[in-house]
């Protein structure tokens, strides 16, 4: 018989090790790339090996090499955890192993998501009816939100582009912020519109679209036309003017697509929801639900208020495929995978276990340690450079380039918190970026000590 315990105990056992020690480990992988490949390299095994022995070993080998984002102290990238719930749901999808394409593979895995998919859309206040997509993150939410945009603005002027493609097809203009995320050009490039359809549009000093110069822009009428807003520039966290944009993007027959990775969780929170204003009226929007709702990876959303475009961007027909006569959805047509991993569980299991209420307190809760990380460090001469209005602070030390590259490293290198370095409007920064649902005032003050230590020894 199959022996499932021992390396599923191992695994167990290995997990919970690495959870419960996540609050005093040091942040950050400590191994270099020839230890890690001495550890876990060697040539093709020949033969079969006991299956707990290569869990164990696995893990052992890895461990220098691990960068604990799980960690209340990690503040490198908008990365979140993984909450119990989200975390056990998502072990028992891997055991499952349910392909959650079509309904008929998998009517749990549809139906859930189904479920997951109508408590987002009333979490984040969007429109009844809003489709929803569960894809691998931020960079497949924009293009599949971006897709269904090119349908719209083309099959509007005349062109059916999932049938003719793009030879011959209207040009597309697309209007975004001069500080847009790199994952929209990215999906640009993978739907074929290209980045130089891109025209840029000035932002202000916090990186927020200037909605005088979209105006300005909109003025072109009658080409196809896409407006890329932000909710949560990534380097300010600052929010695009949304109710702005989309009045003056609808009023010029344009489609409005929301890159708000992790901004868009603002919306569950009292306090941070007039942030966002007008959210609900744009077209389309991205999002993940590994950053502020803390589920594992992989596990990206993306979310459209013209439902047709989506599917039409999307779906699929073909003989060997089932198709649910009774009209079930099948999640392939809202997103670009055929084979894909049954993400809404873990989704539906995070919603669960906290609730609106404990969703917002984390989101919250966050918003509070960024601003006490600012207070924080500005309290000793730190330059901070941003509004905290998320969870992103942005600092800078002594006006100096390489003194702040030089005070990341050593934060890095030092080990009680880890933060990333990353270039604001020409000047080196490093950036401060709180997700986690374990971060608490502790976390803060401790590491904002060990910030300023590296800082005071390096000058």
């Amino acid at each position: 018989m199959t022996d499932w315990e021992g390396p599923l105990g191992e695994a167990y056992g290995r997990a919970v090790a690495y959870l419960e020690g996540l609050p005093e480990r040091v942040v950050g992988p400590r191994g270099t790339a020839g230890e890690l490949r001495e550890a876990l390299g060697g040539g093709l095994p020949q033969h079969p090996a006991d299956a707990r022995e290569v869990i164990a070993d696995l893990a052992k080998g890895v461990e220098e090499g691990l960068l604990p984002s799980g960690s209340g102290r990690f503040f490198g990238f908008v990365f979140g955890g993984a909450t119990p719930a989200a975390l056990a749901a998502d072990w028992l999808t891997t055991t499952w192993d349910q392909n959650a394409g079509l309904y008929a593979a998998s009517p749990a895995a549809a139906v859930v998501e189904e479920i997951a998919a109508s408590w987002l859309v009333e979490l984040f206040g969007l429109p009844s009816g809003t489709s929803v997509g569960f894809v691998t993150g931020a960079q497949m939410a924009n293009f599949t939100g971006l897709a269904a945009a090119r349908h719209a603005v083309l099959r509007k002027a005349g062109w059916d582009v999932e049938r003719d493609g793009l030879i011959g097809a209207p040009a597309v203009r697309v209007l975004a912020g001069a500080e847009r995320h790199d994952t929209v050009d990215r999906a640009l490039r993978f739907l074929g519109l290209g980045t130089s359809c891109v025209v840029p549009i000035p932002v202000d000093d916090q990186g927020r679209m200037q909605a005088d110069a979209l105006k300005d822009a909109l003025n072109d009428e009658g080409t196809p036309t896409i407006v890329c807003a932000q909710v949560g520039n990534v380097n300010t966290g600052a929010i695009d003017p949304i109710e702005e944009i989309c009045d003056r993007a609808h009023a010029a027959g344009a489609w409005v697509h929301v890159d708000a990775a992790f901004g868009l969780w603002a919306a569950v929170s009292p306090q941070l929801k007039p942030l966002l204003k007008g959210i609900d009226q744009a077209d389309s929007w991205a999002t993940d639900a590994h950053k502020w709702l803390n589920v594992p990876y992989d596990s990206g959303l993306v979310l459209c208020a013209h439902p047709e475009a989506h599917r039409a961007a999307m779906s699929v027909r073909a003989s060997y495929l089932i198709h649910d006569e009774h009209g079930e959805r099948d999640p392939l047509e809202f997103n670009p995978e055929f084979s894909r991993r049954a993400r809404g569980f873990a989704v539906y299991a995070a919603i669960r276990a906290l609730g609106r209420d404990g969703i917002a307190e984390i989101v919250e809760r966050c918003h509070a340690m960024a601003r006490r990380f600012a207070d924080r460090l500005a309290a000793h001469g730190v330059a901070v450079l941003n509004d905290v209005v998320l969870n992103q602070v942005l600092v800078r030390f002594g006006d100096d380039d390489e003194l702040t590259r030089a005070v990341v490293r050593g934060v890095q290198e030092e080990g009680t918190c880890w933060m990333s370095g990353t270039t604001w409007q020409g000047k080196a920064a490093m950036r401060i970026s709180v997700s986690n649902w374990t971060t608490d005032e502790q976390d803060v003050d401790r590491s904002a000590a060990a910030v300023l230590a590296v800082a005071e020894r390096l000058g």
